[in-house]
């Protein structure tokens, strides 16, 4: 039944939640397209996640990427490593890289600069 849930998930709405992925009570998919998450992946309570948002990889680890209650993940963001921790009360922004751990209560984000070069 969850193989049916999740082939039409994918058809439907570009998102693919893997079995064996948890996920508490409470997860909220803004803008559902393009959101991946690999069944390495132990979620808590009230999450939200934003299009093209993929969290973990299937690289064969049995490290777990562990988030906490309350995380809000802005849209096109990463979250990729082994053994992460993502504590309670996070906001991760948009278009964020996570690789490390984020301590609860904190923000994340991923530092960007545009730069223009002149054409030669």
């Amino acid at each position: 039944m969850s193989k049916g849930i999740n082939n039409r998930l994918i058809s439907r709405h570009g998102i693919e939640i893997m079995l064996g992925a948890r996920i508490g009570v409470g997860l909220r998919l803004s803008h559902m397209q393009g959101i991946v998450i690999f069944k390495n992946v132990v979620i808590g309570r009230n999450f939200t996640i934003r299009q093209n948002t993929t969290i973990g990889t299937d690289f064969k680890s049995d490290a777990l990427i562990h988030i906490g209650d309350n995380v809000d993940i802005g849209a096109n963001s990463c979250v990729i490593g082994s053994g992460m921790w993502i504590g309670d009360n996070v906001n991760i922004g948009a278009m964020s890289f996570v690789n490390k751990d984020v301590p609860s209560g904190h923000n994340y984000v991923t530092r960007k600069e545009a730069r223009i070069y002149a054409r030669e």
